[in-house]
């Protein structure tokens, strides 16, 4: 098949754009044309580049014209965040296109209710910010147009994506270097709440992996969300200790208010943190490994202990200690 994928020179593209030329579909990438893949691959050569700047055509109302010139099959939406972007791209599509796929998020659900969180979203509270409000807005439209006989799509809602070229979200639940230095060095970690918050990490070809199989099971991908994270959850304690033995230190943590960890970092951090923590999800994937055969081949501390090795070797980050994981 002819794929179009929009924003393919990202995160998620590094991986899935070389597993979709791997499996024989000609594959074009739309991006501004400002970045390259994480990871080089030779998949790339044989990729067709297409430079535009959706945010610009969005406006002029001529984005959707610009995918349907290009004449695909298959559409992945890695790069859109509002819900009147999504539809004037399903309005172009319509008809005329076999699959739309589009990239959500695990933010379209708010602070967890009940553990883990399944794609009809009982066990989470309503989103908590305009992104996932947004993101939550353009999954529900896509189910009811492929319900409805429309455009068939399917929604992919991916949790904390990690892997090399990317800073993971942290055992603070943030991205602060200095949470590393502090584990590396073996020094007191300072952590609001209890401890027992977690976070649901995914590596990006894990997820790349779930697109694939839903580009290869249209059937059973249409009109679907799908939760894709890891088998498992970290929780900030377990994190921590974790993180910690990556450098042959033991984990020690010092519990602290909330008053006193804003104090104590930068307000950016601090608000990073509370977003993570404060929602505190976990996620079941049964649906996707029922219907499409999803199979991650990462645990989130390994898939974060990849993005970790390669900002060490790539400078940065900077730490006390080497890893010895």
């Amino acid at each position: 098949m002819k794929i179009v994928v929009i924003g393919g020179s990202g995160h998620i593209g590094t991986f899935l754009v070389p597993r979709l030329v791997r499996a024989g579909h000609e594959v074009v990438n739309i991006s501004r044309g400002t970045s390259t893949a994480y990871v080089e691959a030779p998949e790339w050569e044989q990729v067709r580049q297409v430079a535009a700047d959706r945010e610009r055509q969005d406006a002029e109302g001529t984005f959707g014209a610009t995918v349907l010139a290009l004449e695909p099959d298959v559409v992945v939406d890695l790069v859109c965040f509002t819900l009147e972007s999504a539809t004037a791209l399903v309005e172009a599509l319509r008809g005329h296109v076999a699959h739309l796929l589009h990239c959500g998020s695990i933010w379209r659900y708010g602070k967890s209710r009940k553990l883990p969180i399944a794609e009809d979203g009982e066990g989470a509270e309503p989103p908590l910010d305009e992104y996932g409000v947004q993101k939550d807005r353009i999954a529900r439209m896509l189910k009811e147009e492929t319900a409805s006989g429309g455009l068939v799509t399917t929604t992919v809602h991916p949790g904390h994506i990690v892997g090399p070229g990317w800073h993971p979200i942290g055992p603070l639940g943030n991205l602060d270097p200095e949470v590393w230095t502090t584990i590396a060095a073996g020094k007191p970690l300072r952590v609001p709440g209890s401890g027992a918050e977690t976070m649901h990490h995914v590596h990006a070809d894990d997820l790349a992996q779930a697109f694939e199989l839903a580009i290869a099971d249209r059937d059973a991908a249409a009109g679907e969300d799908f939760n894709i994270v890891a088998p498992t959850a970290l929780s900030v304690r377990g994190f921590a200790a974790i993180a910690a033995s990556w450098f042959g230190q033991t984990a020690t943590l010092e519990t602290v208010t909330w008053d006193e960890f804003r104090a104590g970092t930068t307000e950016q951090h601090a608000e990073v943190a509370w977003n993570h923590l404060d929602r505190s999800q976990c996620f079941t994937i049964a649906k996707a490994k029922a219907r499409l055969g999803y199979a991650p081949a990462y645990e989130p501390e390994a898939a974060v202990l990849e993005s970790l090795r390669w900002l060490l070797d790539n400078g940065r980050i900077e730490t006390p200690n080497p890893l010895i994981a």
